[in-house]
């Protein structure tokens, strides 16, 4: 089984179902974007959560996609940094109990936090995010041996407003001989780092994760379909993700649909780091571009069905059985 090593920021995600748009007008969080707020904000907006009920779950883009990648069996780890505090322990904690092997700095500041707002009739989320420790990490704290024996070096797009942490990473990586993935995690977070990420895309990455504004974002195009191959021009495998429609995966002159698969959402929040873990899975396997895809849809379809980022024990069952049914018929 290929391995697989993923970067990103070390998060708790507090999540909060809120019953409409009025607590987001209240802190300036436009609906669907992802805001870094500063300690004093943060702590502000936690303490007017906690009488709404919140869900604590180990969370953070890449450490959502490197978690699923564990339970569906490939050797997996994550780079990150905590603080000494509950939350960090909590953190650890999580990804052991997956089989993750953690490589967890210590930074000076309190552990991240990612408060994660679930609104409107589609499940619409918005992240007001305290980095804390996770923001320390530094190129510095990178060395050759950590990417040395991988197969995949994931990283979450939250993490490239660190630039020269990224940019050394990816040269670390390609010195592995790492397949490198990127999901673009937010389109704001593309806005302000189009030139880098365009510079990155180009230079290293082999496989980009997009949604329809990420794609709109990095591409300038509305189109979801043309944005897809506006993206395979600079990467050997897009994929633009169009939510409850499904997804587009295009590598060269190969492009397929891929439909949703059957769900009964409530929350969105990790369907798009469920299905970079479905899809790179399947590649790690071997499989053609459209059944990548289609795992990645399977797998994603049972994250939206439960609050969080950690899907029950039965809904795992379930996808895996897909999953092997699907495997199987491609064998065939």
């Amino acid at each position: 089984m290929k391995s697989i090593l993923g970067i990103g920021n070390a998060l708790t995600d507090i999540l909060a179902v809120l019953p409409d748009d009025s607590f987001l007008k209240k802190y300036n969080l436009p609906k669907g974007s992802m805001q870094h707020v500063d300690m004093a904000t943060g702590d502000k907006i936690w303490q007017a959560l906690k009488p709404l009920g919140v869900k604590y779950v180990a969370g953070g883009s890449a450490a959502n996609t490197i978690t699923c990648t564990s339970i569906f069996g490939m050797p997996s780890s994550f780079i990150g940094k905590i603080g000494e505090d509950d939350l960090g322990h909590l953190f650890k904690s999580d990804q052991e109990q997956y089989g993750v092997k953690s490589l967890l700095l210590k930074g000076e500041h309190s552990s991240g936090r990612s408060m994660v707002f679930v609104s409107g009739a589609n499940a619409e989320r918005t992240f007001a995010v305290y980095l804390g420790a996770a923001l320390e990490l530094v190129p510095e704290d990178l060395k050759a041996e950590y990417f040395e024996g991988y197969d995949y070096f994931h990283i979450e797009g939250y993490l490239v407003q660190n630039q020269a942490l990224i940019r050394k990473a990816v040269e670390m990586a390609r010195a592995a001989g790492c397949i490198i993935s990127i999901d673009m995690a937010s389109y704001n977070v593309v806005e302000s780092n189009f030139a880098f990420l365009h510079d990155i895309v180009d230079r290293y990455v082999d496989i980009v994760f997009a949604n329809e504004t990420e794609s709109r974002a990095f591409t300038g195009l509305s189109d979801a379909r043309e944005a897809l191959d506006e993206i395979a021009k600079h990467c050997g495998i897009a994929v633009v993700k169009v939510g409850k429609d499904g997804s587009w995966v295009k590598s060269g002159d190969e492009v397929h649909y891929i439909p949703a698969c059957e769900a009964k959402p409530i929350d969105a929040t990790g369907a798009g780091d469920t299905y970079a873990a479905g899809f790179l899975y399947a590649h790690s396997l071997g499989m053609p571009l459209q059944q990548c895809g289609e795992i990645g849809s399977i797998i994603a379809a049972k994250v939206v069905e439960v609050v969080g980022t950690k899907i029950d024990i039965p809904r795992w069952r379930d996808a895996k059985k897909q999953i092997r049914e699907l495997i199987a018929r491609y064998s065939s």
